[in-house]
């Protein structure tokens, strides 16, 4: 059990400390997302890669009633893996990472919570 603020627990105490659903850390010369699991699971959901299918996501959502309560940009230089904070990453093993292939560049990144929990 780490002793003292969340803040200084390192990388996780740092991923923990983020305020809101979605967030960036620095980490190195990197600007790392998070995104927090409370009050609910976390999901990656990659934005279309075709207008059509874009807008009936969008449409979804919007029937759905998932509004957008979050938004930042991140900059990224490629794929980007998906884990839990609590892996440190040398140890990340089958089936507890997901990579998630990104061209290089600006990344808008939405959070929304079903519900508005």
């Amino acid at each position: 059990m780490n002793d003292g603020p969340v803040e200084t627990w390192g990388d996780y105490g740092r991923a923990c400390a983020v305020e809101g659903h979605i967030g960036l850390v620095p980490i190195g010369e990197q600007q790392v997302l998070v995104l927090r699991d409370e009050p609910a699971a976390t999901t990656y959901l990659p934005a279309a890669d075709f207008e059509a299918s874009l807008l009936e996501a969008a449409r979804q959502a919007l029937r759905d009633g998932f509004p957008w309560e979050e938004d930042l940009a991140w900059d990224v230089d490629g794929a980007v893996v998906l884990f839990g904070s609590a892996w440190p990453g040398p140890e990340l093993g089958s089936g507890s990472s997901h990579s998630v292939g990104l061209e290089p560049g600006r990344v808008r990144q939405k959070c929304t919570v079903p519900g508005g929990r």
